[in-house]
């Protein structure tokens, strides 16, 4: 089993800032990817943000100067800090991680439960 909790959600000011969290636990032998999705209400989910084991890391246009993606490997834990929010960021914000859970077995996507994420204008 593998457990992807985020935390850091909120309400905040347009122009404001916030930083998410998410880290992975359980029967862990290596992570790839991880990244951010995020899914308003009446859209599709998109990517917001990926990141590499390696540290390359991938952005949506419409954050890109604005948002960025870090990730820790020693704790298994991926972050998204996210600067100059504006009221079209706000949505359910999703973390997923590619986990191999033995080195012998394919690596699966995980999801978190999602953390609201509330800009107003």
């Amino acid at each position: 089993q593998v457990q992807l909790v985020e935390s850091g959600g909120g309400l905040v000011q347009a122009g404001g800032s916030l930083r998410l969290s998410c880290a992975a636990s359980g029967i862990i032998f290596s992570i790839g990817a991880m990244g951010w999705y995020r899914q308003a209400p009446g859209k599709q989910r998109e990517l917001v943000a990926v990141i590499t084991n390696g540290g390359s890391t991938n952005y949506a246009d419409s954050v890109k100067g604005r948002f960025t993606i870090s990730r820790d490997n020693a704790k298994n834990t991926v972050y998204l800090q996210m600067n100059s929010l504006k009221p079209e960021d706000s949505a359910v914000y999703y973390c997923n991680a590619e986990v191999r859970t033995e080195w012998w077995k394919t690596a699966y996507d995980y999801w978190g439960q999602g953390t609201q994420v509330t800009v107003s204008s």
